[in-house]
This record gives C-alpha cells, structure tokens and sequence, in this order.
C-alpha cells in the first residue's frame, strides 16, 4: 500500500494541496495510506523559564490540532481516513524526518505556507524539502 505524507499548516496553500490530493486519488489502484503532519516550532528562548514542559507540550498539541482540523475536514467529507501526527521542530527537517520513519512514498506539499518568513521566501519549506528528502515530493498548488 501506498503511503503519502501530507505536511499542513492551517494555511490556505496546505489545504490546497490536500484538496489537490483527494481530487487525484483516483489515479491510484489502491487507496493510500494518507498521513498528515503538522510541524510546531519549538519555543526558543527563556521560555522554559517560566513555563514547564508540560504546559508548552499541551500548547503545541492544541496550536497543531487547531492547524490540522481544516484538512482533516477535508479528507473526512472525501470519505478519504487519515493519521495525524504534531511535532515540534525546523519543518522541512521534521517533514522529511517523518517521511523516512514511516516509509512513506511521497510527500504532498503546497508550494507556500505560513512560514516564519511569510511571502518573502516563496516556498521556502517544500524548497528545502525537496532539497533534503530522498522521497518523491509533489508540489500541488
């Protein structure tokens, strides 16, 4: 069975690209296995100072689930079952990270998001992405 990683940010561009995905999934003989992957990035600074570990952890998992809702709800209303996963790092490294732990064959990603440089780098994250990942990525804009 095929497996793809969908990477999503809330964002309109990572909506896209799952509505892209469900839009060509009958281009497969089989269904695939459809794993979305929200990335946090990691509180820098004095943060942990001030609040523990299990306070930023239950953050991140809210802020991620917050960002995968409009994409889950897409592939729902698709008929289309997904796993969601929420980590905390750079992106394009846990992106592609992600894809090789879990053997998937290939990363589906909008071409732009909400990256912290938003509309200067145009596609930064699935650049370097495509840069790193040994795996097949597919730019759905």
């Amino acid at each position: 069975m095929l497996k793809f990683l969908l990477p999503v940010d809330g964002s309109e561009t990572s909506n896209r690209a799952v509505a892209g995905l469900i839009k060509r999934i009958d281009w497969y003989k089989e269904m695939p296995e459809i794993h979305l992957l929200n990335v946090q990035l990691p509180q820098y600074g004095n943060v942990t100072l001030f609040i523990d570990k299990e306070t930023i952890d239950m953050y991140h998992q809210e802020e991620g689930m917050k960002e995968l809702q409009a994409a889950r709800k897409l592939l729902d209303r698709a008929g289309i079952t997904s796993r969601f996963h929420i980590t905390v790092g750079t992106p394009p490294d846990m992106i592609v990270r992600y894809a090789e732990e879990m053997d998937c064959d290939q990363i589906v990603i909008g071409p732009r998001g909400l990256g912290a440089i938003e509309g200067i780098l145009l596609g930064s994250v699935a650049s370097k992405v495509m840069q790193l990942s040994t795996i097949p990525v597919l730019l759905v804009k």
